[in-house]
């Protein structure tokens, strides 16, 4: 990250840097962030511990923990690996599977911010998993009735 880390601020965005949230003025905005070891987190991207119910938004969860300050990245990475290696197990299309690839690399990187960024793309595959799944127990369910 030779340039550092660009982020495009709405107006009155509010994001928080190194524990402190500061809100973006009137105007759309672009920041670049060149120190490397700076926690930022636009607010929009954060997800509540209550929303982390599946796999992939405990994976963000534990990501998010880490761009925070709030949990160490040595303790955090860990434990991103071993779940995306639980992932790539189970998803089943190939542009998934380069997003996890992908993702290794970002942790492997220290770029906490991306693993987030890649984590989010696979919430919709993991949201049709998920109703497959719970269609195909339906549907087992309702023959065991039967």
């Amino acid at each position: 990250m030779s340039g550092g880390l660009v982020i495009r601020l709405r107006p009155h965005e509010k994001f928080l840097v190194n524990g402190v949230v500061l809100e973006n003025c009137e105007k759309r905005t672009k920041l670049r962030i060149k120190s490397h070891d700076a926690n930022l987190l636009r607010l929009r991207d954060a997800l509540h511990p209550s929303e982390a119910t599946t796999p992939v938004k405990r994976l963000y969860y534990v990501a998010q923990l880490i761009v925070t300050g709030d949990l160490e990245p040595d303790k955090g990475a860990p434990e991103l690996v071993s779940g995306l290696n639980d992932l790539y197990d189970v998803l089943p299309d190939k542009e998934s599977r380069n997003i996890v690839d992908q993702t290794q690399k970002h942790i492997n990187n220290k770029a906490f911010y991306q693993v987030m960024r890649s984590l989010r793309s696979l919430f919709p595959c993991e949201e049709k998993l998920l109703l497959l799944a719970r269609a195909k127990e339906l549907q087992q369910l309702g023959e065991s009735e039967a």
